[in-house]
């Protein structure tokens, strides 16, 4: 997020008021539309929020995430920022707890390299506005990176930071009370993003349980908030004059990178496997 990654990551016609549940998602997640049914019913809401797609993650320990959902990204490459993880489809690095959970393992191996994953929804779940909102408890220890974060629908075809990136929460875990969200987009992106923080009210680690981590996205603004509460918003107007790349459908992003430019390597402090349990990801309409 603070180093010039070319991508961390590898790294629109705007919609009315009025987006109907298939304006959310791609056509291609038109299927997803519906929260499958062990989810919270489409026709809940939470305020004025209607709820269009859900993975609530129930399923039996061990199992495999909805591969209509969830594609594994894989590779050892360095992700544009000198990680060090080799990202698998192993259920080592991804599965069900059975207990209504995802988790995603972080672990070292016995020949001393790092293995983790990296999910996306990728042409199966693209939302174009609304609440995008994961209920997580992160990883701890020096050079452990988690996130949950998006990037533009046209990705790989329009490159990165033209494509767009949203990071709803990103957290380093040399600041354990502090999480991130920033915008990469043209002329704003690598080390000098749209971004800012947020501090755990006591100053306690975010691993140490679960917390809600949303973005509320609407045609030309972005409000960030954690547990409910907004900490920042950015609009069409704060691109410096670059363009607003955020008309257009995101795919979702969830992994646990370890090392890189930014959060720095393990080191003797760092302990091993760690986990980021997410308990649901959902999309509402707003």
């Amino acid at each position: 997020m603070r180093t010039e990654r070319p991508h961390r990551r590898f790294l629109a016609p705007v919609a009315t008021a009025a987006l109907t549940l298939l304006a959310l998602l791609s056509p291609g997640a038109a299927s997803a539309a519906t929260a499958p049914a062990s989810a919270t019913p489409a026709s809940d809401t939470v305020g004025a929020q209607a709820l269009v797609w859900s993975d609530e993650f129930n399923g039996s320990a061990g199992s495999a995430p909805n591969p209509a959902n969830w594609n594994h990204e894989t590779g050892n490459h360095g992700w544009g920022n000198n990680e060090l993880q080799n990202y698998t489809n192993s259920r080592n690095n991804s599965a069900l707890d059975g207990n209504g959970n995802l988790v995603i393992t972080a672990r070292q191996e016995a020949n001393g390299s790092y293995t983790s994953a990296r999910m996306t929804t990728k042409n199966k779940v693209q939302p174009q506005y609304g609440r995008i909102e994961a209920r997580i408890q992160i990883p701890r220890g020096q050079g452990i990176w988690p996130a949950f974060w998006m990037l533009g629908g046209n990705f790989p075809g329009t490159p990165w930071p033209n494509s767009g990136e949203i990071d709803i929460m990103e957290n380093i875990g040399r600041e354990p009370h502090l999480v991130h969200g920033s915008l990469h987009g043209p002329g704003y992106s690598g080390g000098n993003p749209l971004t800012g923080s947020y501090m755990h009210p006591q100053g306690w680690s975010f691993a140490d349980t679960f917390h809600t981590f949303a973005v509320d996205w609407r045609p030309g603004s972005i409000t960030w908030s954690v547990n409910g509460n907004a900490y920042q918003t950015y609009t069409s107007a704060d691109t410096r004059g670059n363009p607003w790349v955020y008309n257009q459908q995101f795919f979702m992003i969830l992994n646990v990178a370890v090392g890189g430019n930014w959060p720095g390597y393990p080191d003797g402090s760092t302990q091993l496997p760690q986990r980021m349990v997410v308990d649901y990801v959902r999309v509402y309409s707003l």
